[in-house]
């Protein structure tokens, strides 16, 4: 119950006293709160209301600072709304705790949240002075009100200052929340929840990092007059702040000292010497940002793909944000140095209107860790230094093509099928003009010709994959059918890449035609070009088909998290989808001993020797037909990268084969980019200070079986887009009655097939698992505070 309550300033001690016992008797009354009569309905809602409060101040912690790790362990990049971190009462010092007791409420283990005495006495103070709102809040009640501001109304201002109004209602309710809390927490968990969660200079909220911000140091190694300097702040931040007010902070830090010895915590000659000392604060600090732009430049788009990839696994940005997570990532710290000195040593960071990106990751049949993620651009705001918003690496952001690396879903989709082996003979005319397999009757043949200067006709495939001549491989591609051409794509890695629109965007149903509405593994299928790499990629998720080829067949996602725990040490479950055998390991060994020729006899021959490059690998360049786009993958035993360089700026123009790598209209055709000539040097380059000192290793044997046409047996088809019954129902009629279903938590919609393992040549007592979408992806575990309403990648080279 509450009651209006005027205060009137007069000379005659009498009605101050008598106003005194008024404002006692709302005290006493607003604590009892009692239930009788039409009263009671307001003093249950009120009480239900301290409860709520009560209890989420025990359940509840504050926002904690997230700290994104590199493989080693060292922070690239920082997550706050609060710059906090929870620290444990036995690694709080001593010192801290006894300096703010004294200096706060030095009753503090005698009370039972609200100090009885020092409240009356501000009453009688206050009443003196005409006012309500001053004095005698116990540490306890302190607690309360900043929980308030700075964890139940963090993100409602109308709630925060609710939280401070200056108000007997407001000092009632706090009162009784304290009362309630000290019979939950021992005074030691109230105390130290008290230090994790006040604000000792502006976003600087905590001891922890109090401690660090401060005097560089930890909690627990805070000495007397540190502890008394941070005990003395948090009365007030801004005007005992020691590097804008270093006078009136001394002052306040001594007047905790003598606290210090008036409570005989300390004796008088320890705080007349610690008096003496000086402040101790460094050079004023100087935060991180929140986020990613401002890391370290090789960590920029690395940092930015781990926080889109723990989106779409389920982690709110408000929950990374505040969860005091510990996120540990894949990035390897040198060869992602490397990697970023080799981008920018290709293309300058400021070369107009052309990007490198270089993505390096590690093959495994149990994930595909991405260790290296660059771009000769920095993540950033300042276009003007070369930095954009748009993750390069790992975006549909090369609208241009890989070019002819697109050559080996080919490859891989006739081999599956057994029209063509490494030694099979191709048709390879000069020039050849090919009808799509759907035609109609005003349809026009595509005119199609080769760059090679000697152009063997017929030509076998592993010939073909040094040389990359057109026709032969477009001769290959209609014999397979587009629809296993473009499938292969999405099954060995692009699978984000062939969902996108020939723009590189989301699929728009109000597009002009279908090459804006329909994604690329649909707008394709009439397209003969496909395989010369004419559309937008994902530069990451081409590095990741090198990496699929390298596992034996095996795709797993590209995998930036080596694991998360929540700020109490627990490991956090992510959701990621599950590897799968998506070409059986004779297919992939066999195409990537194909492609060993790339750096001896064929189109990155010359870089290869500009590098002293000794080492066996796969390789296949690309190059667009006006040269806007370039590309390099290599493929290693441990390692597979993509190089691209290509066209980004707002009026995209060919890219010169001449040093330093530059943009022209008139670089087109004989004077333009090649891919062995412009994007290989960064691979070469950046592998060669990689790989120093490490054993060579040998490649995969092809498997004889590939090696000419031959009949490989029933194949299990490719069913991920479709309703789980049809896909079913697909598998039983190819043979394969044994299907099984997992679910995965997925925004697709629910009951559709988002993964599938084995595909491929497969006997028919093969088992067939098919991942079902759940239609949702659940919230991640592990928010430590509630979090408000949610918001939210032509010719051959």
């Amino acid at each position: 119950m509450t009651r209006t309550v005027a205060v009137v300033r007069v000379g005659n001690g009498l009605v101050k006293l008598v106003g005194l016992c008024l404002l006692a008797g709302v005290l006493v009354a607003g604590l009892l709160f009692p239930t009788v009569g039409a009263l009671g309905v307001v003093s249950n809602r009120a009480s239900d209301t301290v409860d709520a409060t009560s209890a989420d101040l025990v359940t509840t912690d504050p926002p904690l600072m997230s700290v994104v790790e590199d493989k080693d362990g060292k922070p690239i990049a920082y997550l706050y709304q609060q710059y906090r971190v929870n620290t444990p009462s036995d690694q709080i010092s001593p010192f801290m705790k006894a300096a703010i007791v004294a200096i706060e409420d030095r009753r503090f283990y005698q009370h039972d949240g609200v100090d009885w005495q020092g409240t009356f006495r501000a009453m009688l103070t206050n009443q003196v002075n005409g006012s309500v709102s001053q004095g005698a809040s116990t540490i306890t009640q302190q607690y309360v009100k900043n929980y308030q501001v700075l964890v139940a109304g963090r993100d409602d201002k109308a709630a925060q200052e609710q939280a401070q109004a200056q108000t007997v209602a407001r000092k009632l309710k706090e009162a009784r929340v304290a009362l309630q809390l000290e019979k939950k927490l021992s005074k030691d968990e109230i105390l130290t929840r008290y230090l994790n969660l006040v604000t000792f200079l502006g976003r600087v909220d905590g001891v922890g990092t109090a401690a660090q911000v401060f005097f560089n140091t930890t909690p627990d190694k805070l000495n007397l007059q540190q502890s008394a300097l941070l005990a003395g702040v948090v009365n007030n931040p801004v005007s005992f702040d020691p590097w804008q007010h270093p006078q009136a902070a001394k002052n306040r830090r001594d007047q905790v000292i003598d606290a210090l010895v008036s409570t005989g915590k300390i004796t008088q000659d320890t705080g007349a010497a610690a008096k003496k000392t000086d402040l101790g604060v460094g050079p004023e600090p100087q935060l991180p940002g929140s986020g990613c732009v401002g890391v370290a430049p090789e960590d920029g788009f690395y940092c930015d793909y781990v926080l889109g990839y723990l989106h779409d696994a389920g982690f709110t940005g408000d929950q990374l944000q505040t969860g005091g997570y510990v996120i540990k990532t894949n990035l390897d710290p040198g060869i992602s140095k490397i990697a970023k000195q080799a981008a920018e040593t290709n293309v300058g960071k400021t070369a107009s209107g052309i990007a490198n990106t270089f993505v390096i990751v590690k093959p495994g049949t149990q994930s595909h860790d991405i260790v290296a993620m660059v771009a000769n651009r920095d993540l950033g705001v300042d276009s003007a230094q070369g930095q954009t918003l748009t993750n390069l690496p790992a975006d549909v952001s090369d609208n241009f093509g890989a070019g002819s690396i697109y050559k080996i879903f080919t490859t891989a989709a006739a081999m599956e099928k057994g029209q063509v082996g490494l030694n099979t003979g191709i048709p390879n005319p000069k020039t050849f003009c090919f009808f799509p397999p759907v035609r109609y009757p005003d349809t026009k043949c595509h005119t199609v010709a080769n760059d090679d200067a000697t152009n063997p006709d017929p030509i076998t495939l592993h010939e073909a994959l040094a040389i990359s001549p057109n026709t032969s491989f477009t001769n290959v591609e209609l014999g397979a059918g587009m629809p296993a051409v473009l499938d292969m794509a999405s099954r060995l890695g692009m699978r984000n890449t062939m969902k996108t629109n020939q723009a590189g965007g989301a699929p728009d149903p109000n597009g002009a035609n279908e090459l804006t509405t329909k994604p690329q593994s649909q707008s394709m299928l009439n397209n003969v070009s496909f395989t010369l790499g004419v559309t937008p990629l994902s530069p990451l998720e081409l590095a990741n088909v090198g990496a699929t080829l390298a596992s034996g067949g095996v795709w797993c996602p590209p995998n930036p998290i080596a694991g998360v725990t929540d700020h109490t040490g627990k490991p956090v479950q992510i959701n990621a989808p599950a590897c799968e055998q998506v070409v059986n390991k004779a297919v992939a060994d066999t195409i990537v001993n194909g492609l060993k020729d790339d750096t001896i006899s064929g189109t990155s021959v010359q870089a290869a020797k500009n590098a002293h490059w000794t080492r066996p690998m796969a390789g296949k360049t690309g190059t667009t037909e006006t040269s806007r786009s370039v590309g390099f993958l290599g493929i290693l035993p441990n390692f597979a990268a993509s190089s691209m360089v290509y066209a980004d700026g707002s009026t995209p123009e060919p890219i010169c084969g001449t040093l330093p790598v530059h943009s022209s209209p008139n670089c087109a055709g004989a004077n333009g980019a090649f891919g062995g000539t412009v994007a290989a040097p960064t691979f070469f380059n950046a592998f060669n200070q990689i790989l120093a000192g490490t054993p060579t290793l040998p490649l995969p044997n092809a498997d004889p079986a590939y090696m000419d046409k031959n009949n490989h047996g029933p194949a299990i088809p490719y069913v991920v887009g479709q309703n789980v019954g049809d896909a079913t129902n697909a598998l039983k009629s190819a043979g394969y009655p044994g299907v099984q279903t997992a679910d995965f938590n997925s925004t697709a919609p629910k009951g559709t097939v988002v993964g599938e393992t084995p595909i491929g040549s497969a006997p028919h007592s093969q088992t067939v698992t098919l991942y079902v979408s759940t239609g949702f992806v659940p919230q991640a575990p592990g928010a430590t505070s509630p979090p408000p309403t949610s918001t939210s990648n032509t010719p051959g080279g």
